[in-house]
């Protein structure tokens, strides 16, 4: 199909504009004096900041184009994000305000600051911060291709899609390098209100202008394709798979190294309680997306490729003003996220990885510029892994997914259990890791989604050798915070009854 020449130029000027804000972001040269202020913005930002930068870090390009193209492809599977954000959001009550209290305590700007802390282990923390580098690759990739895929559809025969690609991605490293965790977010005010409008219009007029409305679709739905609105009872992906694709999904949501980002920049445990009470409003505009799937199933030509689903469903159904506006969230829900994800990206490199392992005692402003610098090269890999590897994006990111749970008895078990062993964790997490892989590669899941399996032989392990390990658990300051302070209050209160 033929670009859109005025959806392009709305597009361009939309990017331009939320790049300018990007940087003057960063104005205040306090925005990057230190690790803390670059990364986690001093932790100072109140609620509703926090609810558009974790929404902006959550809910990427890849949200939207996946689960119009999942649903395009397998139908009523694609539903699995909507149980698994709102349990991820319940967990997180209960786990992330504690993790927050430590950070801001101990000065910690990563989860793998806090696993070196919590277990004095350099060796954890290391592989905790290989896991997370590793995994967010892909997951960056992934927004690489989102703004590709839109460029893609609006700028046919008038740009060069690569170059555009490449000068979008510099542009982006070039304002998280100056701006620091400020930069997206505030342009992740615009990006998310752009999705609530856009998103919402699209939802309440893609029915009206193919169907007629809502219930004449869900009845042409219904007669010529059926099988999209329920879940196959077995199979690789059948109910088995979509229960447990959910609980792991749910519980590695918080351990990607963005996610967590957004988490320290919060100004209080109470504003990280709030925010998981009021996130799970973005299903609202989930759930919606997922229908949009079923209309481009209804609509386009049967030899559309799904990943082009949403994009080509916005091309036939609108005018160039709306096509543009609908192609800016889009590139925006990938330019955003990138940034946030190199912030967390570079963080674990600086800090778990060249400062642990290579120059224990380099000083915080040498630290500082190596973590912002690292910026180019984590954007930079993600660029040419794209390139290099296209077709292999959505199954390493997914493989990503089953990657990252297995941090999760480092980082939110170990925040509640006392006699929790560090040799314990680690042999766990390598368990994990090597179950995983193996039951990806094999496809020998029994049903299951692969990362379920990996965290049960993580626990397991951990289960197993803790007893053998436990004396050896010794106390330290982020243990006293942790356990010595519940002490305190159980006397307390005993002493009062």
């Amino acid at each position: 199909m033929q670009g859109n020449l005025t959806a392009l130029l709305i597009t361009a000027s939309i990017i331009f504009i939320v790049v300018v804000i990007g940087f003057a972001a960063g104005r205040d040269k306090s925005s990057r004096q230190s690790v803390e202020e670059w990364s986690v913005g001093g932790r100072k930002f109140g609620g509703l900041l926090v609810w558009f930068l974790v929404g902006a870090d959550l809910y990427t390009a890849y949200t939207f184009l996946g689960l119009t193209s999942t649903a395009y492809t397998a139908g009523s599977v694609a539903f699995f994000a909507i149980p698994y954000s709102v349990l991820a959001y319940f967990i997180a009550y209960f786990f992330l305000p504690k993790l927050w209290t430590v950070a801001k305590n101990h000065n910690l700007t990563t989860l793998a600051d806090y696993a070196r802390e919590r277990f004095d282990s350099k060796l954890l923390s290391s592989l905790i911060a290989i896991v997370g580098v590793l995994m967010l690759i892909p997951y960056i990739c992934l927004q690489l291709s989102g703004i590709q895929d839109t460029l893609t559809v609006a700028g046919t025969n008038y740009i060069n899609v690569n170059a555009v690609v490449i000068i979008s991605f510099i542009l982006v490293a070039l304002y998280t390098f100056f701006s620091g965790i400020k930069g997206p977010t505030y342009t992740a005010i615009i990006k998310d209100i752009l999705v609530w409008v856009i998103m919402l219009f699209m939802v309440v007029s893609l029915p009206i202008i193919h169907f007629n409305g809502w219930t004449p679709m869900m009845s042409t739905l219904a007669k010529e394709a059926p099988q999209l609105l329920t879940i196959p009872e077995g199979g690789p992906k059948g109910i088995l798979w979509f229960i447990t694709a959910s609980g792991v999904s749910a519980l590695a949501l918080f351990m990607w190294a963005h996610a967590a980002t957004g988490v320290f920049t919060a100004k209080s445990a109470d504003a990280i309680r709030k925010n998981s009470m009021f996130l799970p409003l973005y299903n609202i505009v989930l759930i919606l997306v997922i229908f949009l799937g079923f209309i481009a199933f209804l609509v386009l030509p049967e030899d559309t490729n799904p990943r082009f689903a949403l994009l080509h469903l916005i091309q036939t159904s609108y005018g160039g003003v709306m096509q543009g506006l609908a192609y800016s969230t889009i590139a925006l829900a990938s330019l955003i996220p990138c940034s946030i994800m190199a912030i967390g990206a570079s963080n674990l490199f600086a800090n778990n990885l060249y400062r642990d392992l290579i120059h224990p005692n380099v000083s915080p402003k040498r630290l500082t510029i190596i973590t912002r610098s690292m910026v180019f090269i984590v954007i930079g890999l993600a660029l040419l892994f794209g390139m290099l590897f296209p077709t292999a994006l959505v199954t390493l990111q997914l493989i990503g997914v089953s990657g990252m749970v297995q941090i999760f008895p480092a980082i939110a078990i170990s925040l509640f259990w006392k006699k929790q062993s560090r040799e314990a964790t680690i042999a766990g997490l390598v368990v994990g890791i090597i179950v995983t892989f193996t039951a990806n590669i094999s496809q020998v899941t029994f049903g299951l989604y692969e990362g379920f399996l990996g965290l049960l032989a993580n626990v397991v392990v951990i289960l197993i050798l803790n007893p053998f390990f436990q004396n050896k658990v010794t106390s330290n300051s982020v243990m006293n915070d942790l356990f010595e302070k519940d002490h305190e209050k159980t006397e307390a209160i005993t002493n009062e009854v």
